[in-house]
């Protein structure tokens, strides 16, 4: 499985050392890098992260006044140089505390506890239904997962494509992501989110589905590989 994670760390050279971490720990896939906790609040607010790499003393609010202040939060390393606050964060439920300078093999112990109590969840999951209801100009739509080819997010509005016609809604990207069934859809953008199944083509840096052409965002590239890796007849 991939995990998407997030660094928050106001030190350049913390930050540059979690990336190289990350980098080797072959299962996560860096979605955004935050100098401070305002910049975290718009990541969480805009997609779904999984795992927060999170540094406590940080300028005007500390991280665990952030973390404190969180309705819905994705699992929590605390990253620090202070092993003091240890209780502290584990009284917020934190999944590890790790005290820099991290180590290799103390940081991939985090990174396969994170994936063994993500993958528990998704068993525990009840089976996800088919279809969800969408409100539109003109009432309320039902969607079917299957009809879906795509999704375009713009500030606070999602259309949803489908072979025969496009919805419009007043709701935000992270929204509908959260709502997707897993492995059936894949973000390959900010603002695209596409149907495994639909995708009929990968060249440059842009996909086909049906008659459009959907750009392909850097951050996302290596996850569309792996999944085109993964399905490719190799000699």
């Amino acid at each position: 499985m991939n995990i998407t994670c997030m660094i928050v760390d106001d030190e350049p050279l913390a930050r540059e050392g979690l990336q190289l971490l990350i980098q080797d720990a072959g299962i996560l896939r860096l979605a955004a890098v935050c100098s401070n906790v305002m910049e975290a609040s718009q990541v969480l607010g805009q997609q779904k992260i999984d795992l927060m790499f999170l540094d406590i003393e940080m300028p005007k609010i500390r991280g665990i006044d952030f973390l404190r202040g969180l309705t819905i939060k994705p699992l929590v390393v605390i990253t620090t140089a202070y092993p003091n606050f240890a209780l502290e964060g584990f009284e917020l439920n934190v999944l590890d505390y790790l005290v820099k300078p991290i180590t290799p093999e103390r940081f991939l112990r985090a990174v396969n506890r994170a994936r063994e109590w993500l993958q528990s969840k998704e068993e525990t999951q009840p089976a996800a239904t088919e279809f969800f209801f969408i409100k539109c100009s003109h009432g309320y739509e039902k969607i079917t997962y299957q009809d879906i080819l795509f999704i375009e997010g713009s500030q606070n509005y999602v259309t949803i494509y489908t072979r025969h016609q496009k919805f419009l809604t007043l709701t935000t990207m992270k929204s509908i992501e959260e709502q997707l069934p897993a492995g059936k859809f894949l973000r390959i953008q900010k603002s695209f989110i596409v149907a495994v199944d639909k995708i009929q083509s990968f060249s440059g840096n842009e996909i086909t589905i049906d008659t459009h052409k959907i750009p392909v965002s850097r951050n996302y590239k290596d996850e569309l590989m792996l999944l085109i890796d993964k399905h490719l007849i190799k000699r």
